[in-house]
This record gives structure tokens, C-alpha cells and sequence, in this order.
């Protein structure tokens, strides 16, 4: 019977897995990195570091920057922060970061409707990545058409953002909107009902469960209403 890998790295196995590329790396170098606030290990109770695979990548953007790019560790840690949430760091000193999403033909992605969007937007960055303005991004937010999740915006509501700008090039204005947001909600609750004897099982088959059905239903409704929405228009030619 195999014996699977341990979750996480001592300090020492860290600096001998990095020392191959970075010989100068010492322990010293990676607490003061820690001290800096670009990883953060988990403690053992007894107060050792461990060190998950993301803190060593972690490391090795940080040595990597700091020796091919000659990056400050300020810069080095903004740029930590974009990447951590879903941001592409800004490519000039003083520059803004912009969304990292993924696009077929320079179209967004389909959403992924098992996970939450891993971006994070502030309001500004927001209004930038998608081209409403303020008072736009207030109407919809009024209507419920937006709303952030804690501090930030996710990938969701800057896909949202982005097709309201391009519907306003048609004249369509956020008001025009809102049975849009009335048609999603009745259809959350469909699978909603669908899905709730699945969540309310505490085994762990059971909410792995729950979440495919709940992609699965999610893709066949946004499969039905562009079909419903396309017999429609082929109705009025």
C-alpha cells in the first residue's frame, strides 16, 4: 500500500527544491519574504512553517522577478496582489492591471457554473475593464443586476458590465433590463428546488452531486432561452 505525499514542505525541503535554480537562496532569505508579506505558510501547532505547493510558486515568482526583471519588492508584491485576484499585472511601472480571463475568438469563456469567479475587481477597476461609467454602474446595481461580493467585483458581474455597455450601443438602457434579472432569478430557483434534497446530505458523493446537477441544469437553461429567444426572432422575419 503506497504512502500518499504529504499537503505541505518543511523550510528545509523548500530551499533545497529552489536552490537548484537560486544558489544564493538561504532560510533567512525566505523568512524575510515571509516578514514582507509575499507568502504566507501555515503553522504546525508547534509553531513550524508549512509550506504548500502554491507558497513555493509563490517563491519562485518572487526570485524570478527579483532576478530577471530587477523588480522591487513593492512592485513584485502589487503584482502578487493582481495575480491573486484573477488580474494580469500591469505590464509598465505605474500602469493598471486588467482582467485575466479566458476568451475563445476574443469572446469570454462560457461561465463555469460549478465554481465562483476567482476575479476580483474594485469599483474602478470594474468601470474600467468594462466600459460603464459610473452612473451606469449605480442604475444597475439598483436593479440587482450587479452587486459585489464583499470588497470586490467578480468575473460575472464584469461579464455583465461588458454586455450592458455593448446592449447601450443599441439603445438599451439599464431599466430595459430588468426582466432579465427577474427571468435569472425564477430560473435560480427552479434549480434551486432541484438540487436541495442533494445539499441537504452531508456526504460528501451528495454535494459533489449537487453541484454537477446544478451545472448541468444551468447549461441546458442558458441552451433554452437562446433557443427560445432565437424561434422568436425567426418568428418576426
Amino acid at each position: 500500500m503506497s504512502v500518499p505525499a504529504r499537503a505541505y514542505l518543511s523550510i528545509g525541503e523548500v530551499l533545497g527544491k529552489l536552490r537548484g535554480d537560486f544558489p544564493d537562496i538561504t532560510i533567512s532569505k525566505i523568512r524575510f519574504l515571509e516578514s514582507e508579506g509575499l507568502i504566507e505558510p501555515q503553522r504546525t501547532p508547534s509553531g513550524y512553517r508549512k509550506f504548500s505547493n502554491s507558497d513555493l510558486e509563490r517563491l519562485r515568482y518572487v526570485l524570478l522577478a527579483q532576478r530577471d526583471q530587477y523588480l522591487p519588492l513593492r512592485v513584485i508584491k502589487e503584482n502578487l496582489d493582481a495575480l491573486d485576484r484573477g488580474l494580469q499585472p500591469a505590464q509598465t511601472s505605474g500602469g493598471s492591471p486588467v482582467p485575466r480571463l479566458a476568451t475563445i475568438d476574443g469572446e469570454l469563456a462560457p461561465a463555469n457554473f460549478a465554481e465562483g469567479s476567482d476575479l476580483r475587481l474594485s469599483r474602478d477597476e470594474l468601470l474600467k475593464a468594462s466600459g460603464v461609467i459610473e452612473e451606469q454602474l449605480v442604475e444597475l446595481e439598483s436593479y440587482g443586476l450587479i452587486a459585489p461580493r464583499g470588497r470586490h467585483y467578480d468575473g460575472d458581474a464584469l461579464a455583465i458590465a461588458r454586455a450592458v455597455t455593448e446592449m447601450a450601443g443599441f439603445g438599451i438602457e439599464p431599466r430595459h433590463l430588468r426582466s432579465f434579472k427577474s427571468a435569472a432569478d425564477r430560473e435560480i430557483g427552479l434549480i434551486e428546488q432541484v438540487i436541495t434534497p442533494l445539499t441537504r446530505q452531508k456526504s460528501s458523493e451528495a454535494r459533489a452531486r449537487a453541484e454537477e446537477v446544478q451545472r448541468e441544469i444551468a447549461a441546458l437553461s442558458v441552451r433554452l432561452h437562446a433557443a427560445l429567444v432565437r424561434g422568436g426572432l425567426h418568428r418576426l422575419r
